[in-house]
């Protein structure tokens, strides 16, 4: 799997390990969590962690943009931690199209906070 939940989430704001090549059906685990909260509290705020992240296959393209349609104005904040500029040009490219407010952070910790804040 890798897309992996963090435990670091409360309430509604989650955190979710990506890593490796993304696959469809590692939305199974992203989806679900993120429906469940947005059920609970009406929106939510998430930390994705692309430090590890390599890729996303062919296959799970149709998944993340359903993802975003879906639940672009239910994600209230979007925090992306990662180690390279794609990623920070990534935090740019998901305001419009994943969550009302997005950053970057290098640091997984600002990103919390941030989220938290």
């Amino acid at each position: 799997m890798t897309i992996t939940k963090s435990d670091r989430g409360t309430g509604d704001t989650l955190g979710f390990i990506v890593s490796g090549d993304v696959t469809k059906a590692d939305y199974d685990v992203l989806t679900p969590a993120v429906e469940a909260a947005v059920a609970e509290h009406g929106s939510v705020k998430l930390m994705l962690d692309l430090t590890d992240f390599r890729w996303e296959k062919v296959g799970a393209w149709g998944a993340d943009l359903h993802f975003g349609h879906e639940f672009h104005e239910k994600v209230a904040r979007m925090a992306i931690v990662g180690h390279k500029k794609w990623e920070e040009r990534l935090a740019h490219l998901a305001s419009p199209f994943y969550a009302r407010e997005a950053a970057y952070f290098e640091d997984p910790d600002a990103a919390w906070a941030w989220l938290r804040s």
